[in-house]
């Protein structure tokens, strides 16, 4: 009997859910944030499916400057957790983000807070975002999207965001 041969079916990657952080404090912040979630969703291999309330926040951190309009966005990808990152940071140059200040004014800031459940610890990348536990201008957004949120050990939006009262 001969065997049977059969085609290498093409099997696609499994979509993941991430969260995006977006912010904005320099020029038409409103803009910036439309803008770069509609660039985002252009992106091959990155499909939006929610966008948060937009809310305006104060800065965080040791630079003075004017205040933040800040969300977040959910998406599914295909894309790896370092692979989303660098689209991330394209589209940011992409709409005039100029990285000279740590914690300074931005026209658009894009920060990866989750993917999926994973941990992630690599040099330029951790997963979930490392300081936010400590940020309701980035969990009260995240609320929105998905009110019972597990945020890979660290606990549910809801106590995270309890701890911050």
């Amino acid at each position: 009997m001969t065997p049977k041969r059969f085609k290498a079916a093409k099997i696609a990657a499994v979509a993941k859910t991430a969260f995006v952080g977006i912010g904005s404090n320099l020029g038409d912040r409103e803009e910036n944030l439309r803008r770069a979630v509609e660039l985002l969703s252009e992106e091959d291999g990155i499909e939006v499916t929610a966008v948060s309330e937009i809310r305006e926040t104060e800065p965080v951190g040791p630079v003075k400057q004017g205040p933040f309009l800040n969300g977040a966005v959910r998406v599914e990808t295909d894309l790896g957790p370092q692979e989303l990152l660098e689209r991330l940071l394209a589209l940011e140059q992409r709409l005039g983000r100029v990285r000279t200040q740590r914690w300074g004014p931005r026209t658009i800031d894009l920060d990866l807070l989750l993917y999926d459940d994973l941990y992630v610890d690599e040099p330029g990348l951790t997963v979930p975002h490392p300081r936010l536990r400590e940020r309701r201008f980035a969990l009260e957004p995240l609320a929105d999207l998905a009110p019972n949120l597990e945020i890979p050990g660290k606990g549910s939006i809801s106590s995270l965001l309890a701890e911050l009262e």
